[in-house]
């Protein structure tokens, strides 16, 4: 997840992506550090209007 440099582009801090988007911080942190397993495209959805970005900015993929 590139969520860190998305709201670096924005200047929003995590308390403030987090109330928007509907998610609590540690949850932000969850994605942010790579540890969820999934993610519900209704939050997905939300952190794109939020970002106004699309999915394959805030999401890459790195073979193990």
């Amino acid at each position: 997840m590139r969520i860190d440099v998305q709201l670096a582009k924005r200047k929003m801090s995590v308390g403030e992506f987090a109330e928007r988007v509907g998610i609590t911080p540690a949850n932000v942190a969850v994605l942010k550090n790579g540890r969820a397993k999934a993610v519900r495209f209704s939050t997905l959805e939300a952190m794109c209007r939020v970002l106004e970005c699309q999915p394959g900015d805030l999401l890459e993929w790195v073979e193990d």
